[in-house]
């Protein structure tokens, strides 16, 4: 499970409620992924949130094999996609064979429910492309 703390359990919160949100310096409008306690551009820790479009392209991806961990099904495709807001997300890609995912991709976002106390973003093919 992924680690939850008090710089990231605003963004598990809101994707529990199927909201993709990408955090946002208040001071100078960076928008930041990860999260992070201070701005890397001004130095802030004043910040805000701002809901994604959930539309992006597959930047890099990695076809993994081993070692199998329960929950996911293999080979399992994870991608770092590159949102419409410029900022690029890790996340698992479903509904296409690995062999299919290609770098520039369109993507839109889908949600997995892990149990009821994680839900995590994956991606799927746009099919607009």
């Amino acid at each position: 499970r992924p680690a939850l703390n008090r710089d990231n359990a605003f963004w598990f919160e809101a994707a529990r409620e199927h909201r993709l949100v990408i955090q946002r310096c208040a001071s100078c409008g960076e928008l930041r992924h990860p999260p992070a306690p201070c701005c890397p551009s001004c130095h802030s820790f004043e910040w805000d949130t701002v809901e994604a479009s959930g539309h992006g392209v597959v930047h890099s991806f990695v076809v993994n094999h081993h070692p199998r961990t329960p929950g996911f099904e293999y080979p399992h495709v994870v991608v770092l996609v590159e949102l419409a807001e410029g900022v690029r997300l890790v996340a698992n890609v479903a509904g296409v064979e690995p062999a299919d995912v290609a770098i520039g991709m369109p993507v839109r976002l889908d949600w997995l429910d892990a149990d009821p106390g994680l839900t995590l973003p994956v991606f799927r093919p746009r099919g607009d492309s």
